[in-house]
């Protein structure tokens, strides 16, 4: 199907016909373990934890929607960044975005730290910092592009070179993009990670997580994590996230058209200190974002001008639901200070431009003029 748009892809991949009974929907496989008809050879299947033909279709899904070559689905997205964090071993260093989701954030700094493995956070909108902060023993570097929650955009193709100059593997965070605004291995990147609670499953229903590898060698470290450390996605869940898939290209094209529509409201607003958003041509990361993803998404955060028009803001807005997470088909108001990013200390937030007047929004798929009428009765 790689001749295919996106747009067909995501609708007619290797798995949209059931090969035994022609049915259009994956089948699925509830169970946890598989008869096997030989002593000598087992079959495909032995223990659900190991293998399901409805996960793995879901794997197969991703891996051709990202362009690699094996995927991995998890129980959550955190799920898959721990294990692929699994990757490294004691004595091991690791640089991060300095902007990063806050599980990310507790996960390095609280568990990583106690297997001996050392960490440093970068700012890696400067590629110049990234290089200050290799040392001999760096294994990973990883990224967020656009960053979670300001959005900070990280030149993919100079962070892989850099890598591949020392020997470093690349994880790339691509939840905020999907697949069908960027494609990271394309870019040189060696891990591409999801939650795809958020827009692949794209209806608040569902928690999970995915990895994207392209290497063989990777690919099959990968797999052994995922059956040792055991964190595999359900069935039902790996069925809800394929239908999701589905209608991707349809909710992110409606979102994300949206989502410049606010964004260019709220960058004139006398009450917004400042909007963070890749789409607006002011933004920081503007250029970079251009030349290496499809669009700058439906994911937007700002600022207002102080905290009692902030409080008053979240109690008048109708529309959005106020709530972690975000890619739903409902629009989604988000608090990063107490919400994604209550795991980092009130100092660390700081540093990275998180204050407590800052507002994620991920737009769903209401009438637009309906959310900048809300949104324009809630400031005033």
């Amino acid at each position: 199907m790689s001749e295919f748009t996106f747009q067909t892809k995501v609708l007619h991949g290797k798995h949209r016909i059931e090969p035994t009974y022609g049915g259009v929907s994956v089948p699925i496989h509830h169970t946890s373990t598989h008869h096997q008809y030989d002593i000598d050879a087992f079959g495909k299947y032995d223990y659900n934890r190991a293998g399901n033909p409805t996960r793995e279709a879901l794997e197969d899904t991703i891996a051709e929607l990202e362009g690699g070559t094996r995927g991995f689905a998890f129980s959550s997205g955190m799920a898959a960044i721990s294990t692929a964090f699994l990757l490294l071993s004691a004595g091991d260093h690791v640089i991060i975005t300095e902007d990063v989701y806050g599980g990310t954030y507790r996960f390095v700094t609280e568990v990583l730290g106690r297997m001996g493995i050392s960490y440093t956070y970068v700012d890696m909108t400067d590629i110049e910092k990234v290089r200050e902060a290799i040392q001999p023993n760096t294994k990973v570097i990883y990224m967020e592009t656009p960053s979670n929650p300001t959005l900070k955009i990280t030149d993919i193709r100079a962070l892989t070179q850099l890598a591949k100059e020392v020997g470093a593997l690349t994880f790339l965070d691509n939840t905020f993009m999907t697949p069908q605004l960027q494609r990271p291995l394309e870019l040189g990147v060696d891990v591409v990670l999801h939650s795809a609670t958020k827009f692949l499953g794209g209806h608040s229903d569902v928690l999970a997580g995915l990895a994207v590898v392209n290497d063989s060698q990777l690919a099959y470290r990968l797999e052994f994590l995922q059956k040792a450390f055991g964190a595999v996605l359900g069935v039902q869940d790996a069925w809800l996230v394929m239908r999701g898939i589905k209608t991707l290209h349809v909710r992110m094209e409606q979102s994300m058209k949206a989502a410049l529509q606010l964004a260019s409201y709220l960058e004139h607003h006398s009450k917004v200190k400042r909007v963070y958003y890749p789409g607006l041509a002011s933004h920081e990361g503007y250029e970079i974002h251009q030349e290496q993803a499809y669009g700058p998404g439906a994911v937007l955060s700002f600022e207002l001008c102080d905290e009692d028009t902030f409080r008053l803001f979240v109690e008048k807005i109708k529309i959005p639901v106020f709530a972690v997470s975000l890619g739903g088909v409902e629009s989604i108001l988000s608090y990063p200070a107490k919400m994604s990013h209550a795991a980092m200390p009130q100092e660390e937030r700081e540093k990275r431009g998180i204050s407590n007047t800052l507002l994620r929004f991920s737009v769903g798929l209401e009438n637009i003029e309906d959310i900048l009428q809300d949104f324009e009765q809630a400031l005033r």
